[in-house]
């Protein structure tokens, strides 16, 4: 189904979302449409905090808004929707369109497999009624399904659209950029190079995936690493903990935007204990690349502004090589939290793999690392 006629079939004018893979049609859709005009499209933090702009926009204009995100993303609006939306308590219509990633039956990572098997259950414990989008889904379909939905939309009541893989297609060119010159790839090489025998967190998506391979090709086992391969934003607490429990042992986090964003407390908690062995990497090229590219609001932000704010103690943003290496040799030496940005270009290459091994050994391998004594 054509992209535009799903948007046509909504007749929604105010869309607000995080991207998702499967969406992907549908989010070029909507910024060859709309770009980022915050009156008709917001790409949000987190998926919460797209619900609670879809009831604002509700509440000031009677109208009913679209909210998109990826199946991973039901958690976080869990609490919005039982405790805000719901025709029990303010009865908020509200539409979700949803990317049925871990589908049963189909492959896909591991991250996926459980929550695809509960996105159904999840929408009905909800009392959201859903209907599924697949490749043979005819535009009538679709239209009746809406015309269906809109009674229920009527009594404050929430609908949800799944959509199945490759239901969604679009033939525009939607094209994302930057101009940051450090390839995240190559900056993620040099940090290992740095990290030597230390613990690192990588955050979900290419990163791991990134740093995954690069292991491999140095030959190196993958026991010092914990890939956060799932849960979105919430690295940097993951690493926080293990510093904080494992004091004599430097902990390297490696964050992106988009994640750091997600969940942007988590700096205020690690600038507040300030654990004096962790080292807060922030890749950031302005983009949720892992999922197509649509941009964050990264680009708007001083991130070392906020870790001054939150009470790192040392925070720099880098823009070229030279001054990343110069940085990662002082937080080797620098006894203290510190924070350090790296302004990344877009892309990665067309050939970049995935983790060999699962989470579970991952998971033992990383545990067992940790205990050793240093």
């Amino acid at each position: 189904m054509n992209a535009e006629k799903f948007f046509d079939t909504l007749g929604a004018d105010f869309y607000t979302g995080v991207p998702d893979s499967q969406l992907k049609p549908l989010c070029n859709y909507l910024i060859d449409q709309y770009g980022r005009d915050p009156m008709h499209h917001i790409i949000a933090a987190n998926e919460g905090n797209c619900t609670a702009l879809a009831a604002g926009y509700h509440l000031a204009t009677g109208k009913v808004p679209v909210v998109y995100m990826q199946n991973s993303g039901e958690g976080n609006v869990i609490n919005p929707v039982a405790s805000l939306l719901n025709d029990k308590i303010y009865g908020i219509p509200v539409i979700f369109v949803i990317g049925w990633r871990g589908e049963p039956g189909v492959k896909d990572e591991p991250q996926h497999i459980y929550q695809g098997e509960i996105t159904l259950q999840l929408l009905k414990d909800m009392e959201v009624e859903s209907f599924v989008v697949d490749q043979t889904t005819t535009d009538w379909e679709l239209q009746q399904s809406m015309d269906g939905f809109r009674a229920n939309l009527k009594k404050g009541r929430q609908v949800a659209f799944v959509i199945k893989k490759g239901a969604l297609v679009y033939d525009g060119k939607t094209a994302y950029a930057n101009t940051n010159r450090i390839l995240r790839e190559e900056a993620i090489r040099r940090i290992v190079k740095a990290a030597g025998e230390d613990i690192i967190i990588s955050t979900t998506g290419k990163a791991s995936r990134e740093l995954f391979e690069i292991r491999e090709e140095n030959g190196q086992s993958h026991k010092q690493d914990f890939l956060t391969v799932g849960s979105m934003g919430h690295s940097s607490s993951i690493a926080l903990s293990v510093a904080l429990q494992r004091p004599e042992r430097r902990v390297w986090c490696i964050d992106g935007d988009g994640a750091a964003l997600m969940h942007m407390g988590a700096m205020a908690l690690i600038g507040a204990n300030a654990p004096c062995n962790m080292v807060h990497i922030l890749l950031n090229n302005e983009a949720h690349e892992t999922v197509g590219g649509m941009p964050t609001v990264a680009d708007t932000l001083d991130f070392t502004k906020i870790a001054e704010a939150c009470r790192y103690p040392y925070a720099v943003s880098v823009k070229d090589f030279d001054m990343l290496e110069q940085e990662l040799e002082k937080v080797k030496d620098r006894k203290q939290l510190s924070f350090v940005e790296i302004k990344c270009s877009l892309g990665s290459r067309a050939n970049l793999g995935r983790p060999t091994t699962s989470p579970i050994e991952n998971k033992e391998k990383f545990m067992a690392y940790v205990k050793e004594q240093k």
